[in-house]
Order: C-alpha cells, then structure tokens, then sequence
C-alpha cells in the first residue's frame, strides 16, 4: 500500500473530526434549540401522517357503528319474537280464535298450574306432503327393435 494514501486518508479523517468538533457540532446544537422553541415544529412536518390516521379511525369506526347497530336491533328483534312465542297467552288466544273451548280451558289451567310453556301446540306449524311416486316399469326392447334406428 502507499504511505502517502495513508497519510492523505488520516489527514482527511482528522479535518472531519476537527470540523466536526468546533463548527458542525455547535451549529446542530442551534438547530435543535430553535425548533425546540417552535412547539409546532413536529407537527407541522406530521400534520399529513395525522390527518391520514384521523380519515382511518373516523372510517373505522363509523364502519364498527354501523354493524354494530344491524347486529344489536337484529338480535333485538330476534328476542323479542323468541319472547312472544313463550307468552302463555298465545295457545289461549288462538284457541279461543277457532273457537276451541276445550283447548282453551286446558290451556287456562296448564298456565294456572305454571306448565303453560311445557304444553305443545296441538295444530303443527306447517304439514309436510308426502310424493306420491309410482313406479315405474321399464319394458325392454327386443334386439331387433334397437338396430332399427
């Protein structure tokens, strides 16, 4: 290697060094104190970053509300139709609708004993129709018949 490389290399480290030490340090010093006196320094340079950050959450959570709202009056309204088939009343009023006096009775005094809600409806909710399928008989053809096509 060349010594007068080496030389030039240590004598550009040592004018860094010194510069650095007697002028660049002080001066960075000043920067930094002047931007500590204007607060709004910081956030000036950020006010972009904040303003995207405040849009998301805003976002957020009106998205959040939103679905939340449809969930709770949902399941609101869920319960309450759930709470209106338990009502005990329902089997009495129907019954006395179609003018069933006996269920009717049975129902009072079911409800009056506190086994109102243990009571199956006697009419089922929907009737179910069996098909009717018939079977169905396959006649084979005789070879010949096939060979005519």
């Amino acid at each position: 290697m060349n010594p007068d490389l080496i030389i030039l290399f240590v004598g550009e480290i040592f004018i860094i060094l010194v510069l650095y030490r007697f002028i660049l340090r002080q001066w960075v010093v000043d920067e930094w104190e002047a931007k500590f006196e204007d607060h709004e320094w910081l956030v000036g340079r950020l006010e972009p970053v904040i303003d995207e950050i405040d849009d998301r959450v805003h976002t957020k959570l009106e998205d959040f509300q939103e679905h939340f709202q449809k969930s709770f009056f949902g399941s609101v309204g869920a319960m309450t139709k759930k709470a209106q088939e338990l009502d005990p009343m329902n089997n009495i009023r129907k019954a006395a609708k179609n003018s069933d006096w006996t269920s009717m009775l049975v129902e009072y005094a079911a409800n009056k004993a506190g086994i109102g809600g243990l009571l199956a409806s006697e009419s089922p909710k929907e009737a179910q129709k069996q098909p009717k399928i018939a079977p169905i008989q396959h006649i084979p053809k005789p070879i010949k018949d096939m060979m005519k096509l």
